[in-house]
């Protein structure tokens, strides 16, 4: 019996194999997709970010940050040069004492940075903003720019009820309530860090307004969703008000009572644009 019989083969030599047909006219002439092919490596060998873009927006960031340097750096001068013209109206007169010779220069340099900080929080708000704005959606950059100014200036007046009315006040009365069994010495050190706790604070947390409207810009705050949680809002704000100022009840009813205000203030105004968002879809 023939295993290689005709129709009975079941192993084939590479002699019986037939030799693949010559292409046809038209296939030969075919053009090959070799420009596709180049373009498809060209575009995978592409960088994510691109190297140009890149290097454009750290230009950009780094003139930005070295204009806001040039500003601060210029208001730390001026504070400092000044600095015995205003520093009697920050003391409010009070006798302070220096515990070292070297806690004068220190003292100096820290109120002259933190004031020159804060003069030139405008300028370096500016500058973030031109770095920002153009990487910004149409909806982001129309809500910050229209409410950038208002945030600076609800944090002044955060920052001036603290000075004017909570820092008297209960500096007034932690003093009275140790004058009673102590002779009450105030180092500079410590009436700048008082000072500081009673203010930035309060500039801080009159910005809530502000941030319950973005928040509902974005759909993460409802005006329903902050009357259901008053309550623990209120009591979260008296915790606050404790942690932020000093320990005394004055101050912290003083801290409180306008976190409530503002609490209100921002439900009423979340609910005025809810209102006046259904009744643009409608």
């Amino acid at each position: 019996m023939d295993p290689y019989e005709d129709g009975k083969r079941k192993y084939l030599s590479p002699l019986d194999k037939k030799a693949a047909e010559p292409p046809t006219s038209v296939e030969a002439f075919v053009e090959v997709p070799i420009i596709e092919t180049i373009e498809q490596d060209i575009v995978a060998n592409q960088p994510l970010f691109p190297v140009t873009s890149l290097l454009e927006h750290i230009t950009e960031l780094r003139k930005q940050i070295i204009k806001g340097l040039i500003v601060f750096i210029l208001f730390f001068i001026i504070v400092f040069s000044t600095i015995n013209i205003w520093f009697p109206f920050v003391t409010r007169g009070h006798s302070l004492i220096i515990l070292g010779p070297l806690e004068v220069i220190k003292f100096y340099m820290t109120i002259s940075t933190t004031l020159a900080f804060g003069l030139s929080m405008p300028f370096l708000v500016h500058f973030l903003w031109s770095f920002v704005k153009p990487g910004l959606k149409e909806e982001e950059s129309r809500f910050l720019g229209l409410y950038a100014p208002i945030m600076l200036v609800l944090f002044l007046l955060g920052v001036a009820f603290g000075y004017f009315i909570v820092n008297p006040l209960s500096y007034s009365f932690l003093v009275s309530v140790g004058a009673t069994n102590f002779d009450v010495m105030i180092s500079a050190s410590e009436y700048m860090h008082f000072l500081v706790m009673t203010t930035i604070p309060l500039g801080l947390l009159f910005e809530l307004p502000i941030v319950a409207l973005f928040l509902s810009s974005i759909g993460v705050l409802t005006a329903e969703s902050m009357k259901k949680i008053r309550g623990w809002s209120y009591i979260a704000m008296g915790v606050g008000s404790a942690v932020m100022t000093p320990p005394d009840f004055i101050s912290q009813l003083l801290v409180l009572i306008p976190m409530i205000i503002l609490y209100e203030l921002s439900i009423f105004l979340v609910q005025r644009i809810e209102r006046k968002q259904i009744e643009s879809t409608a």
